[in-house]
């Protein structure tokens, strides 16, 4: 009697085994479809990234024209300020 009911605990325990191992197995196969999902999203976004030094530079550029004007105009300012006694 006491054989029977090892072999019924055994064979319980390497069901839930198992089961266990079924749905680790099932988890890594749906990870692997979103680690696969990503790794997509991730190369468009390198390529759409690809062109940006050379727009950034241009940018930069004209934001270094755009600074000089602003610090001629607050200078002008400040003189004006200066004349009408505003400082």
């Amino acid at each position: 009697m006491l054989l029977i009911l090892t072999l019924i605990t055994v064979a319980l325990v390497v069901l839930a085994l198992a089961g266990y191992l079924i749905a680790i197995a099932w988890a890594l196969l749906q990870a692997k479809k979103s680690v696969a999902a990503i790794a997509d999203g991730l190369e468009a976004v390198a390529g759409h990234t690809q062109p940006l030094p050379e727009k950034l530079t241009t940018i930069n550029g004209a934001l270094v024209t755009l600074l000089e004007g602003l610090r001629a105009a607050d200078g002008h300012l400040g003189r004006a300020a200066t004349v009408f006694r505003l400082r």
